[in-house]
């Protein structure tokens, strides 16, 4: 398939969603307990990554940058997930700690956009979930400049090497550049596609620590 067909593809490729209604009425009052029932769904129907969203951020040149992250945990009406905080993520972060996720279940046809502020969570909290981490993924953590230049993959595996023997017989420890953020929100939308693209749309918005539920033209 080359640059012609690909575009032919993009042009001409149509496919209908299935009538699977998703109302008012049948939306949670708490938009993490419906969070929490889709979820359940998804994995059911084994929904390959159930826990991956798309975080967007933007930076100090209003630039967004988006990239896919791994929702590892929900605490304190928030959602938790973990890198290195010289990461190109955490550049734009330490400058706007305003950003988006966007979790797509495209086999079952749902969509939910998230946003909100994001801070650091607690050490504690990274901390934990650094030790139950595979050791393989904690040398990891200290071998990569995430998001830095690399001259190339020997590179790396080079720091991997030296961080394995710098640890070597000991525990490896959370790297002080690495840890949690948590994404606290105040919109949070549940898209269910409907047939002929009048897709269902129900956001909660916060005010004044309470959330309330609207419909939104699709």
């Amino acid at each position: 398939m080359d640059l012609k067909d690909v575009k032919n593809y993009l042009n001409t490729k149509r496919r209908d969603f299935a009538d699977q209604p998703f109302t008012e009425e049948m939306a949670e009052k708490d938009p993490f307990t419906q969070y929490a029932l889709w979820f359940n769904e998804a994995i059911k129907s084994e929904v390959l990554d159930p826990y991956a969203a798309c975080l967007s951020t933007v930076d100090n040149n209003g630039q967004p940058s988006s990239r896919m992250v791994y929702i590892r945990d929900v605490v304190d009406n928030g959602f938790v997930f973990y890198t290195n905080y010289n990461s190109a993520k955490g550049g734009d972060l330490s400058f706007n700690n305003l950003a988006a996720f966007n979790i797509f279940w495209g086999d079952l046809e749902r969509q939910i956009r998230i946003q909100g502020f994001i801070n650091k969570v607690e050490d504690s909290i990274s901390d934990k979930y650094f030790n139950a981490r595979p050791r393989s993924s904690k040398i990891g953590a200290w071998a990569s400049n995430q998001s830095g230049a690399l001259k190339g993959r020997e590179e790396l595996v080079n720091n991997v090497k030296l961080i394995e023997e710098k640890f070597e017989g000991k525990d490896v420890t959370r790297p002080p550049f690495w840890g949690g953020y948590c994404l606290h929100p105040n919109k949070i939308e549940f898209w269910q596609g409907r047939p002929s693209r009048l897709h269902d749309r129900i956001l909660y918005t916060k005010e004044n620590n309470l959330w309330t539920k609207s419909r939104l033209s699709p």
